[in-house]
Formats: structure tokens, sequence, C-alpha cells
């Protein structure tokens, strides 16, 4: 090949040098497939020798940012921590951010069964809102992780005996369903509605954890309209699909707040199922509360989707329609 025909050199380049190479293997990823993700990510060349890695490329910042992941993903498997493709994508969606911070990635929360990171620098500003303020709401679209999320933090902190039991809860309403109508026992109708908790608990602990705790009371996974006259002390206490609430039931629910307790309030407030003309009682904490202190609001969108891409593409369709009705029909919907 001529010299007219060679590739110009990288404008910008840096050089890496890792301790353990036995990390930095694993670091790199099988057959270098985590270099590759970061290279294709950021538009820059790295080039491995051993334990080291030269990273070039025509944007300084593009270097800069492909260096930061590296160090911080290193860093991670320094601290005991796993890193796979997951990790390289959550530490390159974050460090992408404005004010992004490879220290956002090494979050983690520690549960019985997985250790939990944050994969995005919205999650991570929730994981940090809930250790900071007693009650936090965390809004927005499937798939962002807030329940999931939020029960890890409840999990951590009854592992670690800041709590002395976990309260889930959600509203019964979903597919228009009246509990009375339904076959089955109390605990029989409820179930199917409360599922998902029962999901997330599942994830972090044992099955016979679970069970054993739930049997004496240390986790209560039960319907909104179970928590009417109670105080909640001593508790890490999480209302889901508070979008489903009423005014009402919200300020109920968010009144049960006793001394030692954390709330966590999560909700979707573009799949309202209440009936029509019914405002959310998650709307309407959002405009009485919002800049109150010691309560936290954290806001999710479709980049902090974490499940297949499709959903996020899914999420982004709708919220694209959704505006584009709001525009048409201003006042069609009056709950929301």
């Amino acid at each position: 090949m001529s010299k007219r025909n060679k590739p110009a050199p990288p404008e910008h380049s840096v050089s890496l040098s890792f301790d353990d190479n036995t990390m930095a293997q694993t670091l790199f990823g099988a057959q270098s497939a985590h270099l590759a993700q970061v290279e294709k990510a950021l538009d820059v060349v790295i080039v491995a020798r051993g334990a080291d890695l030269s990273i070039g490329g025509d944007q300084s910042t593009d270097v800069d940012r492909a260096k930061r992941v590296l160090e911080g993903l290193y860093e991670r498997l320094s601290s005991g921590a796993s890193v796979g493709t997951q990790e390289v994508a959550a530490a390159l969606r974050m460090i992408d951010k404005p004010g992004g911070s490879m220290k956002s990635v090494n979050m983690e929360v520690r549960t019985k069964k997985r250790v939990i990171s944050p994969r995005s620098t919205n999650q991570a500003a929730y994981l940090s809102a809930i250790d900071k303020s007693e009650l936090v709401f965390g809004l927005g679209p499937a798939g962002t992780g807030k329940t999931y999320l939020a029960v890890a933090k409840a999990v951590e902190r009854l592992i670690c005996g800041d709590v002395d039991r976990i309260i889930l809860t959600r509203p019964a309403v979903e597919a228009g369903e009246q509990l009375g109508f339904l076959p089955g026992d109390m605990k029989e109708k409820v179930d199917p509605y409360l599922r998902p908790l029962y999901d997330a608990l599942h994830d972090m602990m044992p099955d016979d954890q679970v069970e054993k705790r739930m049997e004496t009371g240390a986790i209560e996974v039960a319907p909104l309209a179970f928590m009417r006259g109670r105080t909640l002390s001593n508790a890490f206490v999480i209302l889901d699909e508070a979008q489903n609430t009423t005014a009402v039931q919200m300020k109920m629910f968010l009144t049960r707040l006793g001394e030692n307790s954390r709330m966590v309030v999560t909700g979707d407030l573009s799949q309202v199922d209440l009936p029509r003309g019914t405002r959310s009682g998650l709307r309407d904490a959002r405009d009485i509360l919002d800049g109150t202190e010691g309560i936290k609001f954290v806001d999710f969108d479709s980049t902090d989707v974490v499940r297949h891409v499709i959903v996020t593409r899914i999420v982004n369709a709708y919220e694209k329609a959704e505006k584009h009705r709001r525009r048409s029909a201003p006042y069609e919907d009056a709950h929301d």
C-alpha cells in the first residue's frame, strides 16, 4: 500500500496501562468485545497490547470519554464488582450525559442474591435521593427501574438492620376490576396486582427467606386500601403504580409515614387507569409537594429504559403520539 492510501493517524491519542493483567483482560472482554463496544459508541480506535491500551480519535472529547469509561470500569473490577456488556453500556450512557460521572456507574446496592448498580444518570440520582430523603417520588415510563431499584434499596436496608420491615403496596384498579367481583379469598384477589412486587423481592433474596420474612411480617405486600389508619414506623414503604391512586388515597398514604421510615412512590402519569374525570393522586402530589423540604422528585424518560432496545423505541413512539394527541385535544382527558 502506498503512503498516499494509508489512513491518517488519529489527531488525538492517549495511553492507558493497567496493573493487573487478568483484570485487564476481563475489562477488555472476550475477544475484546468490550473495547469494540466503546469504539463503536464513541468513534475511537482502541489498540490493546497486554494490559496496555492506546486510544485514538479525531475528537479529544471522545478520546477522553473512552479513557474515563475504561478507567472507571477497571476501578469497578478492582472493587470486586462484575463488568459485562450491560455495565459497559451503562458507563457509556452515563458518561455521555452532561455532568456524567463514572462514580455513578460504580454505585452499588447489595442484596442477598445480587449487587445492583445504576444504568443511567437518572437511576444514580434516584438511588442518591433515596439515601438522602425521607420521601422520594420516581416518575417515568415502564422499564426505567423505578420499582426494581426501590425494592433493592428496601432489601438492602432490611438486611443491614436500618429498618425492621418492608411494606410494598399498590392500588388494585388495573383493568377496571373490582376486588369484590373476583374469585377466591382476599389474598387470591389481590395477588395478581402485586405480582411485580413479589417478582422483584424474589430477585433480591432467596425464596425461602422471602417466605419466612413474609410469615413474620418483616415483609408485607398488600393493596393500598390496607394502609388506612396505620402509622408506618421503622419501615421502608413503597407505593407502586401510584398514578392509579386518587388524590384522597395519595394523601392518606403519605400521611402514614412514621419515625425512622422511608417512603418511595413510583408511577407513570402516561398510564392512568382511573375513570375519566378522576384526577390522579400522583399528579396531585406532584403539583402540591414539588419543592417541599425533605421530598425529592426524580423524573425518568425513555433514555433510562434498560430493557430490550425495542422497549425504548416503543416508549419513544408512544411519547411522540401522546404529545401529538395532547396538542390536538388538550382538554380531552380531565384526569391527566
